[in-house]
């Protein structure tokens, strides 16, 4: 068994990171500095890919009328969550459930799909799914290092993925798959705001595990 080349306090420090993300939806609007975005993005840049296809991309929004578009899909489509809750729909709007017009950096995650070597290798079977979940590692890797450089992220989901695409005029082969809203915070959340606001529960490990075959 190889021995671990991290130091405890290494170790502890990345299962912190881990345990200690939270999806972000208060943000206070101060600059990230360029350095420390460059070490986030190459981060994200460093995740896992099935066949080494790198599926993702990252369009950063500077422009302040297209960030104001893409908050303007986003609500559009929360007016629709809404209604499609039913019972639910008036503790739903009470929720604050993105970050848009309050963050310091706002990014779309993108998934493209196009090329030969992508086509493939590792993908045959499943050829979409493994590019939405490589760049899903992206977006998690992004996740865990602006937690340890003392920053939030939220990840935004509610907006139709056809017309988000056309606003940013991206090609045919490419769909984004995340609002990323991310900079520094008033203050984390002790737990996930869902279970704060009491809108769900995590479930244990325990559930969710299984050995083999699924239990009858």
């Amino acid at each position: 068994m190889t021995e671990p080349d991290f130091l405890d306090a290494e170790r502890a420090a990345v299962y912190r990171a881990i345990h200690e993300r939270r999806d972000m939806r208060h943000f206070v609007r101060e600059p990230v500095p360029a350095a420390t975005l460059q070490r986030l993005l190459e981060a994200a840049h460093a995740a896992p890919s099935v066949g080494l296809s790198q599926p993702w991309r990252f369009l950063r929004i500077t422009d302040e009328a297209l960030r104001e578009a893409v908050y303007a899909q986003v609500q559009q489509e929360v007016a629709r969550t809404a209604v499609a809750l039913g019972s639910r729909q008036d503790e739903f709007l009470k929720l604050k459930v993105e970050g848009i017009r309050d963050c310091a950096e706002l990014l779309i995650a993108a998934v493209h799909d196009a090329g030969p070597d992508t086509e493939i290798f590792g993908r045959r079977t499943m050829p979409s799914m493994m590019s939405t979940a490589s760049v899903a590692c992206a977006i998690q890797n992004l996740w865990l290092a602006e937690r340890a450089e003392g920053l939030g992220l939220g990840w935004v989901s509610m907006f139709e993925p056809a017309e988000l695409a056309k606003l940013l005029q991206l090609p045919a082969d490419t769909q984004p798959i995340a609002v990323l809203c991310l900079g520094p915070v008033k203050a984390f959340y002790a737990a996930p705001m869902l279970q704060q606001e009491r809108w769900r529960e995590p479930r244990p490990l325990e559930e969710l595990l299984h050995e083999n075959r699924w239990p009858r």
